[in-house]
């Protein structure tokens, strides 16, 4: 299934891309807790009149909730993220990313190891919680322009091991892969643990509307995982109309076997 991904919230493109033929869409968690009650009942029932699923959320933390450093609060997080999964349950997400770079980003001068070990215990802590609302949260690789820890999928992938819980997997990104230059034989190996998949196209980080190898092959491996769930378009794009409805149908190529 294809969707682009929104933020901030992406209300307004709710019924353009039901028009267009897209699958779901994937929100900014963050901007959905942000809302007031009358608001998300409103996005709620659009996206009900519309026939558009919301079956996945970017930005769970915002950067305000310190997940690493010695600022960071277990209590504080784990209160926010129940609230959030709370409401990305009564949306029927299925995937909640947890990339949250600003949140995550480790201060400089504290230790990396202490740090891993902070998100490690976070993520083991919210595993159960994501369970409860039956919901999987994805961890995402970010490359190092962005964040300075789980920057590939390999690192990635430990985490999810070192976490061991079933509701937390693995966000596989095509971008994030590109820019870290990392060795796409990992998808191989990580597969087990995808349960997500974000895409852009280039260096630049648009929508795709055009062949281009590294994306062709992105989606090779993928099939050849035997993957077959979400594909968020997570891109820029100057005009969003024309640019959507082309990169629906190349993906769908893309994703034909």
């Amino acid at each position: 299934m294809i969707a682009p991904t929104t933020d901030p919230v992406g209300i307004e493109i709710v019924d353009e891309l039901a028009l267009l033929g897209f699958d779901y869409i994937e929100l900014s968690l963050r901007d959905l807790v942000a809302l007031p009650e009358a608001a998300l009942n409103r996005l709620v029932d659009r996206l009900e009149r519309a026939g558009l699923a919301c079956e996945a959320c970017n930005n769970f933390f915002p950067p305000e909730i310190r997940l690493t450093g010695p600022a960071a609060d277990l209590a504080s997080a784990l209160y926010y993220a129940r609230t959030a999964l709370a409401i990305a349950s009564r949306l029927g997400v299925a995937v909640v990313v947890f990339g949250s770079s600003g949140a995550r980003n480790v201060p400089m001068g504290f230790s990396f190891d202490a740090a891993w070990v902070q998100l490690r215990a976070l993520l083991a802590a919210l595993g159960p919680i994501a369970a409860e609302h039956g919901i999987t949260l994805a961890i995402e690789h970010l490359n190092r322009g962005e964040s300075n820890i789980l920057n590939t999928v390999g690192e990635s992938w430990r985490m999810v091991r070192e976490t061991a819980h079933p509701h937390v997997r693995l966000l596989v990104d095509a971008y994030h892969l590109r820019q870290e230059n990392e060795n796409p034989h990992i998808l191989a190996e990580a597969a087990p643990a995808i349960a997500h998949v974000h895409i852009a196209q280039g260096a630049n980080r648009v929508f795709p509307l055009g062949r281009d190898a590294m994306l062709a092959d992105f989606f090779a491996r993928l099939r050849a995982t035997g993957y077959t769930q979400r594909c968020s378009i997570e891109a820029f794009t100057r005009d969003f109309s024309s640019d959507a409805s082309r990169a629906l149908t190349l993906c769908r190529e893309l994703a034909e076997p």
